[in-house]
């Protein structure tokens, strides 16, 4: 059943312009980025052999893409999100899915897989492109896949986010914009704690917003440092929204 709903997820999205217009604007946003950062390493490259322990092509091409990715995906993400259940209220096609014989942890996993398959669809046109550079160099493996780790965990965090605003409103537009805003905050948190961690006040509250942060977990997978504690902030994160969303159904569901 999880399937079902994942798939007639999946085909409403991509039965949408809105998706296939995404998908086209995001990839020439991506791929102005990814010939910006060629040219930059083919200016840095004369330089690159008198450099003790120079940076490749993943340091330069590769790590950049994925770090803009997340920016650009931070802002395109809650379009995607915003109609997942609020469309659902707002045609009155919600209390079809209460009256269905199926649990809201069902629907809602379901639905989350829907955007998930979509965002994973997206993620790996994006790496399309620095793998091409396997046609003329080498590419620190290790590197690529903690940062693509790093990326499909702070998508599917976005998603879970997206999944539990949609899930409060019947506005898709107060969903999106409301689901930018918390992700905004949670990359305000970020610069708050480096910036307080920085002086001489840093203390046990500016950790604690660095540890909220769910940017600050990626920065660390996009250098190739795999920690547990980074996955397992990503999946509490991802979780506990799911978990919300679930609640949130089920609360309203015995109302009716």
């Amino acid at each position: 059943m999880i399937c079902a709903i994942a798939g007639r997820e999946l085909r409403s999205l991509f039965l949408s312009p809105l998706a296939w217009s995404i998908l086209a604007v995001v990839q020439l946003i991506f791929a102005y980025m990814y010939l910006a950062q060629i040219d930059l390493f083919i200016q840095l490259q004369p330089r690159l052999p008198m450099l003790a322990g120079a940076p490749g092509m993943t340091e330069i091409i590769a790590v950049p893409l994925l770090g803009n990715a997340a920016m650009v995906l931070l802002l395109v993400v809650p379009l995607i999100t915003m109609r997942l259940i609020s469309d659902e209220r707002r045609n009155q096609t919600l209390s079809l899915l209460f009256a269905a014989p199926i649990s809201m942890t069902s629907i809602v996993v379901g639905k989350f897989l829907g955007v998930m398959t979509f965002l994973l669809l997206m993620l790996l046109m994006i790496l399309m492109m620095p793998l091409a550079l396997l046609l003329g160099g080498t590419l620190d493996f290790g590197m690529l896949a903690a940062a693509s780790l790093g990326l499909l965990l702070l998508l599917a965090s976005f998603a879970a986010l997206g999944l539990f605003m949609s899930s409060l409103t019947a506005q898709p537009t107060i969903a999106a914009v409301s689901t930018f805003g918390v992700l905004l905050l949670l990359w305000i948190l970020d610069w708050a704690g480096n910036n307080a961690g920085s002086g001489a006040s840093a203390g046990p509250g500016n950790d604690v917003l660095a540890y909220l942060s769910i940017l600050r977990h990626y920065e660390a997978l996009l250098k190739g440092v795999f920690n547990s504690a980074d996955l397992i902030y990503y999946l509490l994160f991802i979780t506990a929204f799911l978990v919300l969303t679930v609640r949130r159904l089920d609360a309203e569901r015995t109302q009716h």
